[in-house]
């Protein structure tokens, strides 16, 4: 497919830009002074500063609130097939080389395309083994998919690697905001969404038609086996189980039980199945429960763990919430806190960019002393490098995973 490059050039407010000259890559609806020439929703045009200077070529749409997402920053380098592939090359070399793993290149699974972090915005591309799973969420790349698709199947098979499939994800809310509709279903021939991947030697099976998302939380990979490393002989609870993925790396390690909770009967009916996958069926056990009603009936039984692991869904979607979702946050943590033994561990995260590093800390910090307990940070982490942090794009720095060992009041 050709990419239209509009003649249309957009003009910055003076003094706006504040996040693009930082280093991201979106342009506000509220920042943009003027549109000069005509184009279509979607289209490529140039970006220039109040007075004229060239800023980059980004794609528009009047019907969102990031009015331009920036492909290109060098005038020399217009938007063209050539970049594309280009990024994409870059993108499955970074996955290599940040991606360390004993199996075969064509088995590894990672986020291959992170949006904006791969200067490719509002696209997300998954690859499981030897299928892609896609989900866009921006006029402009949503255009252009198909052809980022066979891009990515052309530099794949350079390596050796075959895609057996492609299926898409394109069926969030927040598409909406970019007037398309929420679309899902196979991009080619049909294929067996059933995928069966392995991370850090445990083995999963990932439903790529039904599951959350893209069907499986990658970013997570290096945390499981972080905490998984303190959970032999342990006693293991792990809230908001999804499928398992958490409860398997302690499992796998020779924790002597591990109990995952979630609210979704397909997520612990997933989870099951993955533990009978690996034959630890008989040290992960999985419940259906709502996580707040069910931390304190176990508080009220006197239950105790050596570890807690607490991976809950965004609490916040939206600056407007932070509120609210804050004292999820402090809740669900504070029940948390009271479940673990004295000396014992709790793993607790946020995957929301709107509750950043700061604030997150402090919530925490703030349940322990509504709960009574003394807390040693161990380890801060974030996401896996596959999915890899923008300077300046602040959307893309959204996971933070904290180990803490929990003690009594002194």
């Amino acid at each position: 497919m050709d990419i239209k490059i509009s003649d249309a050039k957009a003009f910055l407010k003076r003094g706006q830009g504040r996040e693009l000259k930082a280093g991201g890559l979106w342009v506000y609806d509220n920042e943009i002074e003027r549109v000069e020439g005509s184009f279509e929703n979607g289209d490529i045009i140039e970006l220039h500063d109040f007075d004229g200077y060239f800023m980059g070529y980004g794609f528009i749409n009047t019907v969102s609130k990031i009015r331009i997402r920036m492909m290109s920053r060098k005038q020399e380098h217009p938007v063209t097939k050539e970049l594309i592939e280009k990024r994409i090359r870059d993108a499955w070399e970074y996955r290599k080389a940040v991606m360390a793993t004993n199996e075969p290149i064509e088995q590894l699974s990672c986020r291959l395309i992170f949006g904006e972090a791969d200067f490719l915005p509002g696209i997300t591309i998954d690859k499981f083994s030897d299928v892609l799973v896609i989900e866009s969420l921006a006029l402009g790349t949503d255009r252009m998919k198909e052809l980022i698709i066979d891009l990515c199947k052309k530099v794949l098979l350079e390596d050796g690697v075959k895609i057996r499939g492609v299926y898409e994800r394109s069926d969030a809310k927040v598409r909406e905001l970019e007037g398309l509709e929420r679309v899902k279903g196979f991009i080619g021939e049909p294929f067996d969404t059933k995928v069966i991947i392995s991370e850090n030697g445990v083995k999963y099976y990932v439903d790529v038609e039904n599951g959350q998302k893209t069907g499986f939380f990658l970013d997570q990979k290096n945390n499981r086996k972080a905490i998984a490393s303190f959970c032999k002989g342990k006693k293991v609870l792990d809230c908001f189980t999804h499928t398992g993925s958490f409860a398997l790396n302690c499992a796998a390690a020779g924790a002597s039980s591990v109990l995952g909770v979630d609210a979704s009967d397909l997520g612990c009916k997933q989870a099951e199945e993955n533990a009978r996958l690996n034959g630890l069926e008989n040290v992960a056990t999985f419940q259906c429960a709502d996580v707040f009603e069910l931390l304190p009936d176990l508080e009220k039984k006197g239950e105790k763990f050596d570890v807690v692991i607490l991976d809950p869904p965004a609490f916040t979607k939206s600056r407007a919430s932070i509120k609210k979702a804050t004292t999820g946050y402090k809740e669900i943590n504070m029940r948390g806190m009271k479940l673990v033994k004295d000396g014992g561990y709790l793993a607790t995260c946020s995957c929301s960019h709107f509750m950043d590093e700061e604030l997150f800390l402090k919530t925490i910090q703030d349940a322990a002393r509504d709960a009574h307990k003394r807390l040693k940070q161990v380890e801060f982490r974030q996401q896996a490098a596959d999915h890899p942090i923008l300077v300046g794009g602040a959307a893309s720095y959204y996971l933070k995973f904290v180990i803490y060992q929990v003690c009594d009041e002194m």
